[in-house]
């Protein structure tokens, strides 16, 4: 199996706190870009038991296995056991970015951040559970660049870690990392962010960059700079310094009115975060901007899957899981939920185009758009529109129905009515995708 190692150097999440938001429950945010033609599938696993002296199925560390593992779902890129995001039966959500550490390449082997992932939603029923699941993980298997013969390229991480009380951020160098408790809206990207904010930091840490000489006892503020030492790359330079700059202005200037919306339309910017606070920008450019856009010859990166999570703190209703396949700007949001089935259909495809995987369809789709002009993608702006209006209004209403159904000790029937209406959802979509396919190839 080919194991794909040009991933680009992008990929953005945000978080924003329930005091930020209209709902009063954290909103997660997460466009997962990799090369342009590298499938990620949607999959789900339910809650399992595993016998003593399991192991999981990590590719280059033998990892032991837990007794239990939570249901989830996770956005899977095709060769790889671990998630670019995904989210679990606690409402407990995690995506990940690739920085560059001081670090060289390793000899030994390490963990994938992407598994990181997922082993923190296997394993943890809060964020704060999932953030000492994956520093105690690091710490003993590290995670990081490493020579590997599986042409799997590998770097280090920083994740964005939440529920629906708080979030995290956590930030890894090798075999070490600094987490800090989410206070307001941000986001995160490709650049080391934690410098002396961090609130716990892994033992040694500080020390080992001394020694190395990256760092002056004491700090220059009388506190450990992690992301000062670490950082292979100047904080403030580059590409995912202005994705973050852009992130992090946007969902300040909206505190307190962050909805849903408003991270599908961050998700879907294509600002070049020269000037953070200008407004949303539609046009589709290549280049530097939160939604990432390859080349029409179908080289290079692009947004690959997208997820909003729009958590629920107070147990009136479900949380709800937008999901979209491919380019946010031109890909239906769907919404799904952990109670109940998620089409099986999500998860087919692998490095093959296939008229069968929802996501090389959407692929597909997303370029013969493009590739027929700026007319053509409003258009199919346009075509989704009602669409997306009509299951932001049913979603809401059936994670509230939903939710009274399981109150009122009816789980079997909340979960029947949720496994159709994702099923109905999923069939509608593919069925819109394909029209609009028509469309573009054979003006039909």
């Amino acid at each position: 199996m080919l194991q794909r190692c040009d991933t680009p150097e992008s990929c953005d999440t945000m978080v924003a706190p329930g005091a930020a938001t209209t709902t009063g429950s954290t909103l997660f945010a997460k466009n997962s870009d990799r090369p342009a033609d590298e499938c990620q599938p949607l999959v789900q696993h339910p809650r399992q038991s595993h016998p003593e002296g399991a192991v999981a199925g990590c590719q280059f560390v033998s990892v032991p296995q837990v007794s239990t593992t939570y249901s989830h779902v996770g956005s899977r890129p095709y060769w790889c056991w671990g998630y670019e995001h995904g989210f679990n039966e606690h409402q407990v959500v995690i995506g990940n970015e690739a920085v560059h550490s001081r670090f060289e390449s390793a000899l030994e082997p390490k963990l994938i951040g992407m598994e990181l992932i997922r082993l923190g939603l296997e394993r943890s029923r809060s964020a704060a559970e999932a953030v000492e699941v994956m520093t105690t993980l690091v710490s003993r298997h590290g995670q990081g660049k490493f020579d590997n013969d599986g042409e799997v390229r590998t770097y280090d991480n920083s994740y964005i870690v939440a529920d629906p009380k708080e979030a995290y951020v956590i930030e890894t160098a090798g075999h070490h990392w600094a987490v800090a408790d989410v206070r307001k809206p941000l986001g995160i990207s490709n650049v080391y962010s934690l410098q002396s904010q961090w609130s716990s930091v892994s033992d040694g840490a500080e020390e080992l960059a001394i020694e190395r000489g990256w760092a002056k006892p004491g700090g220059e503020e009388g506190r450990f700079n992690f992301a000062g030492a670490f950082s292979k790359s100047n904080l403030s330079e580059g590409s995912g310094a202005r994705r973050r700059g852009r992130s992090c202005a946007v969902l300040e200037q909206r505190t307190g009115g962050i909805d849903a919306r408003t991270m599908m339309a961050l998700l879907s910017d294509h600002s070049d975060g020269e000037d953070p606070s200008e407004s949303f920008r539609i046009g589709i450019r290549e280049g530097t901007s939160i939604c990432a856009h390859g080349s029409l010859d179908g080289s290079g990166g692009n947004t690959a899957a997208s997820l909003v999570a729009d958590l629920c703190v107070d147990d009136s209703r479900l949380a709800v899981y937008w999901c979209s396949l491919y380019s946010p700007c031109l890909s239906l949001f769907l919404p799904f939920f952990t109670i109940g089935t998620l089409p099986g259909v999500l998860s087919l495809g692998d490095a093959s185009p296939s008229e069968e995987s929802p996501w090389w369809l959407c692929h597909q789709m997303n370029y013969a758009v493009r590739r027929a002009g700026e007319e053509a993608v409003e258009e199919a702006r346009q075509a989704w529109a009602g669409l997306q209006e009509e299951l932001f209004e049913s979603a809401g209403a059936i994670a509230v129905e939903a939710r009274e159904l399981i109150d009122g000790g009816r789980e079997g029937e909340a979960q029947s009515r949720l496994s159709e209406y994702m099923r109905e959802n999923t069939a509608r979509m593919l069925e819109a995708t394909r029209a609009r396919l028509r469309v573009e190839l054979v003006g039909a």
